[in-house]
């Protein structure tokens, strides 16, 4: 066994920080973030390169000869070093001269060759490919497995081999046919009635095999299972049943499985005592089952993020390896599985398939999504993933993870109650009003969809402004990354909202002769497998992956964050404690309610700020969410808007939090929105019922020049509803007490909102429809109150 450098008293700082901290587990779970991944995956590299021999090499453990230098490779590669990079270069220069004889070996080698330069080593991957499939075991109990070789066939030899051929074929090198049918014939046979699978017959069901069952099937089963779609004498038939679905019924047991004996902190199934056997390993198989299968739950349980909780603590904090029993005790091994799990498992997700009832109308293409997905990737030359979202159980926060959603069907996707109906409009409208992208698509030739899509969009938008418009031939969705004629598809419609168009809808075609669904062109786009379709069809299917591509460029401007840029955890610093000595910085906070409706608001407030005050300040240039861990670097968080809106739970949560730490939100109706005032008390009295928002006293230092500002006793507000119709406009500005409400926290006021407007004075319009102060006293109040939250 391979022992490094400060190998053993790293074990012993290890086990004294985790008997120390280990009392206070529970809350520490809920800190994750993800700067702490990234830091673990840094971590991790550091210590696989530190590791590295002279010869380009990592020691191989069990007489396997190149079996950890491609397993550490792998883990690099996979962890974001590039393929140009001194370490991976010597490794590859190593692993060209590797000829091994192990399963194990030959896959590990590769999936390098494919991940880091496949055009060079082509000839390489061709030739493991032959071997793999030569050594497949083509008769006996474990027909269409593989061994070590030179042993009876086992699930793991037989997994490694799968993913292999699998990442070949990515990138063009194809194995046969038969293989993939005898390794989907074999992983059916040795599922077990539970759902799990196991090591061989006469062994435990565990995770670690359970997964690798999961994930093999779907590989196999993607390579030979008939699409849903089929073209039949030059003609696509779309919504053409494909096999009876007995794969992915087996993948569903398998997930139950998994669901019911869930663990991230050992290996489910191993017995008493034994949990910690091959854990890593099986946190491997975890991530590729649950991003093979686009489930960001399995179970009830979040895996990536639980596991990546699970491994940053586990880390160890000195020299930055993973380790855990048997073989994995070597760190190489055990490092190298811990980065698999953490970068793989944070692949971007580029859309999210929307599940509703009825049952199977969502998904009557079942690969649909998932080669669109593949096409991009190779498009946009980045890892990328895809999940599914059932919109009957989704929160808003779930809903978020993913930015564009795909719904598509024949029938209504709408429930049957009214309330439930109105439930997930809410839902829509909340993600969409964040940022959020919704794509639908009537397909399968049934109206039901149509009409129930229609009514959808009514409900998501009672505004009569917002309704679904066609979209011409000058809307970039036609020309964003590649450039489709709009006659060659089927038309579409958008709804304009929040700067852009915000949702895009699909409907049947007219037309006499219906042009297929894009749903369907990608469900017979298979990346990589050579199918030969006529001219024309492969012309459509084209033409219906490009128009894919510009919609998801569109929505997201290639902008797509890691999964665990979702991970939201509260920073322990109070707001404005990592502020520049000497300078103030204030956020503008991003919201459904019309957040950006006076963009030079803020701006022209802190100008005012230097100019009468000779204060430094600036605004942050873009909004900032309440999702985001940067508001904690604001001791002064500033919010208008005009609209009524609704924080989601999470929102609620972060907002009480920084407010109860100190931090100050000054906040202003524009224009006195009857809307947003009664959503903005509405907000502060479920965040805080034991508390009220009250009125300000006239006499409060606020008002005072206590801090170093003016002196408010009175101000001028402009009441376009006191003038009648003959009085000049004079007449409607009004000597009057500041009126500003607040929420206080012991002796100070954490929230200040002004139900009369202040940003529409600051920003120099002076509307006499707009109920609020005059420009000079906006300004005053307005300084006073960063002065004010300065002394908090």
């Amino acid at each position: 066994m391979v022992f490094h450098r400060f190998f053993a008293l790293s074990l012993l700082i290890s086990a004294l920080l985790l008997a120390q901290f280990g009392a206070n587990a529970a809350s520490l779970r809920a800190e994750i973030t993800a700067e702490q991944v990234r830091e673990a995956i840094d971590k991790g590299i550091r210590y696989l390169t530190q590791q590295q021999n002279p010869n380009g090499s990592w020691s191989d453990y069990l007489g396997y000869p190149g079996g950890a230098t491609a397993l550490c490779t792998l883990a690099l590669l996979n962890a974001g070093v590039d393929p140009d990079e001194p370490q991976i270069q010597k490794a590859l220069g190593y692993l060209r001269k590797v000829k091994s004889e192990r399963t194990y070996v030959v896959a590990l080698q590769t999936m390098v060759f494919c991940r880091a330069e496949p055009d060079k080593d082509r000839l390489r991957i061709r030739g493991n490919v032959k071997w793999l499939e030569g050594t497949q075991l083509a008769e006996g109990p474990n027909k269409g497995s593989w061994s070590y070789p030179g042993a009876d066939g086992d699930n793991s030899n037989a997994q490694f081999a799968l993913l292999a051929l699998y990442e070949a074929e990515r990138v063009g090198v194809q194995a046969g046919d038969q293989t993939w049918r005898l390794a989907r014939k074999h992983w059916e046979n040795c599922q077990q009635p539970s759902g799990a699978w196991n090591y061989k017959s006469n062994n435990a069901n565990t995770g670690s095999m359970t997964c690798a069952g999961i994930s093999s099937l779907v590989i196999a089963s993607d390579r030979i299972q008939p699409p849903d779609a089929r073209v039949v004498g030059g003609e696509i038939k779309c919504c053409v049943s494909g096999e009876s679905g007995e794969s992915d019924n087996r993948i569903d047991r398998g997930l139950d499985w998994l669901g019911r004996n869930f663990s991230v902190s050992g290996n489910p199934g191993m017995g008493p005592g034994m949990g910690k056997l091959w854990s890593l390993y099986y946190l491997y198989g975890l991530e590729r089952a649950g991003r093979l299968t686009a489930h960001r739950f399995i179970g009830e349980h979040d895996w990536y993020r639980e596991g990546a909780e699970f491994l940053v603590r586990r880390q160890d904090q000195l020299s930055g390896f993973w380790v855990g029993t048997l073989t994995e005790n070597d760190p190489l091994v055990g490092t190298s599985f811990a980065l698999l799990f953490l970068s793989k498992g944070r692949w971007p997700v580029l859309l999210s398939k929307v599940k509703h009832l009825p049952e199977k109308d969502w998904n009557q293409h079942r690969h649909d999504v998932n080669n669109l997905t593949r096409f991009v990737e190779s498009r946009w030359k980045m890892d990328l993933t895809w999940q599914v979202t059932d919109l009957r159980m989704a929160s808003v926060e779930d809903l978020l993870q993913a930015p564009v959603l795909y719904l598509c069907g024949s029938a209504s996707p709408l429930p049957d109650e009214p309330l439930k109906r109105q439930e997930i409009a809410n839902k829509m409208r909340d993600y969409l009003d964040r940022g959020g992208f919704l794509f639908a698509e009537a397909y399968c030739g049934d109206s039901g969809f149509d009409r129930g899509f229609r009514e959808l969009v009514a409900l998501i938008f009672p505004e009569k402004e917002y309704r679904l418009q066609f979209l011409e031939a000058e809307h970039p969705i036609w020309h964003y990354e590649v450039s489709v004629p709009p006659d060659k598809m089927r038309p579409l419609y958008g709804v304009e909202y929040g700067c852009r168009t915000s949702v895009i809808y699909a409907p049947l075609d007219p037309v006499e002769k219906p042009r297929p669904s894009l749903s369907c062109l990608w469900e017979l786009s298979k990346s990589g497998r050579g199918e030969k379709y006529p001219e024309a069809v492969q012309a459509q299917i084209d033409a219906g992956l490009n128009t894919g591509i510009n919609i998801l460029a569109y929505a997201t401007n290639r902008e797509l964050k890691p999964k665990d840029e979702n991970f939201r955890a509260v920073p322990l610093r109070k707001p404005g404690e990592k502020a520049e000595p000497g300078k103030i910085q204030i956020a503008k906070l991003q919201h459904p309610g019309g957040c950006n409706a006076a963009p030079r608001a803020l701006v022209n407030l802190l100008e005012a700020a230097g100019a009468s005050l000779k204060i430094r300040a600036t605004a942050r240039d873009d909004l900032v969410s309440l999702a985001d861990d940067a508001i904690f670097d604001y001791h002064l968080l500033f919010m208008h808007g005009r609209n009524a809106f609704r924080f989601t739970d999470e929102e609620r949560n972060r907002l009480k939090i920084y407010l109860q730490r100190g931090g100050v939100l000054l906040v202003d109706s524009i224009c006195a929105s009857t809307a947003f005032t009664n959503s903005f008390r509405a907000e502060m009295a479920a965040i805080f019922p034991e508390k009220k928002l009250e009125r300000i006293p006239a006499d409060d230092p606020l008002f005072t020049t206590k801090y170093g500002g003016f002196e408010l006793r009175e101000v001028s507000r402009r009441d376009p509803q006191s003038r009648s119709a003959g009085d000049p406009v004079s007449a409607a500005i009004k000597k009057v007490p500041p009126e500003l409400e607040g929420v206080k926290f012991d002796d100070r006021w954490g929230a200040i909102f002004s139900p009369y407007d202040l940003s529409c004075a600051l920003e120099k319009r002076d509307s006499l429809e707009c109920r609020g102060y005059t420009r000079e006293d906006a300004a005053r109040i307005g300084l006073n109150a960063i002065l004010y939250s300065l002394q908090q």
